[in-house]
């Protein structure tokens, strides 16, 4: 984390949230400076509230220091998970923007304080905005909050997706408003547990260097790690974190699929403990993990592959013949191959 940090990574204070001099916005904030402020680590913050029944230097959350109001605008899956983090952390949400009845039905049972509003009433209601819509709308909600007269001075304004930084929030931050990217790395189902998901969790943070404390000191209170992305590296953050999570969804369900075909009867079993392997090998040993007939440069097994599935499903030929060149090239840099048996499997590869 940077200078300004008040604890170091993975730790909190007691009582288990920051116990800062206020959030920018904040009705008990000082002043904006206040952020690039170092404050020592080993300070005993302030005790609890005097009548809290709780013994001295422990405190609710709600009785802590710097609560803020926080907005919610896109009462979607991931902006109720949030939301709720959020509130289970001290702060108040007190209004969010839903249309559809599964946002509805969402707010009611995550965030039941918050009133039903328009996108313009969140905004001014909230210290803490989060903006949790779709990457393609995001661009859009924020220069037509400005358009629209919206009062954001002050205002932390938070958004979650992995494609974009700060600058997406620009025409917001001109007009006064305090910009943070916190994009929470996990799926998210819209199922209750989705808020227990968010524990132990990465959160991509990217923010202007003096509002990087505030980003990083809310992915704590969340339950999450924050690690830093720079503006120019988002897009390629987000590429990566897709390919690994999403494509890996429609890989595994590609190959339930075909193992229907061959006659398995409950495809998920037989997967379960080689897929769980494979990613466990992976994380931990990188491409020395790699196993299976590319890695062994079995070129005969390769081409019985391909001419199967071209049999079976021209597009997962496709897709394999495209992983399995990417992973020969990775094997044959890692000195898993040889050059000759990297060129019998090209061969077999030749579409």
């Amino acid at each position: 984390m940077g200078a300004g940090r008040w604890w170091p990574p993975r730790t909190r204070p007691p009582g288990g949230a920051p116990q800062a001099r206020g959030y920018p916005g904040s009705r008990t904030s000082g002043t904006y400076k206040d952020w690039n402020e170092p404050m020592d680590p080993h300070v005993t913050p302030p005790s609890g509230t005097p009548g809290n029944g709780l013994p001295a230097g422990e405190t609710t959350p709600e009785d802590r220091p710097a609560r803020l109001t926080v907005g919610v605008v896109g009462a979607g899956r991931v902006g109720t998970a949030l939301g709720a983090a959020l509130s289970r952390a001290g702060h108040r949400v007190v209004a969010a923007a839903a249309v559809s009845e599964r946002s509805l039905a969402r707010v009611a049972e995550r965030l039941p304080g918050a009133d039903i509003v328009a996108p313009p009433d969140v905004v001014t209601a909230a210290d803490l905005v989060l903006l949790t819509v779709p990457d393609d709308e995001l661009p859009e909600l924020a220069s037509g909050l400005v358009s629209a007269g919206v009062p954001v001075t002050g205002k932390l304004v938070l958004h979650t997706s992995g494609r974009y930084g700060a600058a997406v929030l620009d025409p917001l931050t001109r007009a006064g408003a305090l910009p943070l990217a916190v994009h929470p790395v996990m799926t998210f189902t819209g199922r209750p547990d989705d808020v227990n998901r968010l524990a132990g969790i990465s959160f991509g943070v990217t923010a202007p260097d003096p509002l990087r404390p505030v980003a990083e000191a809310l992915v704590v209170e969340m339950g999450g790690e924050p690690v830093w992305i720079t503006e120019e590296m988002r897009p390629l953050y987000h590429a990566a974190l897709a390919g690994g999570a999403n494509h890996l969804v429609t890989l595994v369900v590609e190959s339930m699929d075909l193992l229907r075909a061959a006659g398995v009867a409950e495809p998920g079993r037989m997967l379960g403990p080689l897929l769980g392997a494979a990613l466990d090998n992976g994380l931990r040993l990188g491409i020395d993990g790699l196993t299976g007939p590319v890695a062994r440069g079995d070129a005969g097994t390769v081409t019985d592959h391909v001419g199967e599935l071209g049999k079976v499903s021209p597009q997962s030929r496709s897709a394999y013949i495209a992983l399995a060149r990417l992973t020969a090239d990775r094997a044959l840099a890692a000195g898993m191959l040889k050059p000759e048996d990297a060129e019998r499997l090209l061969e077999a590869l030749a579409d």
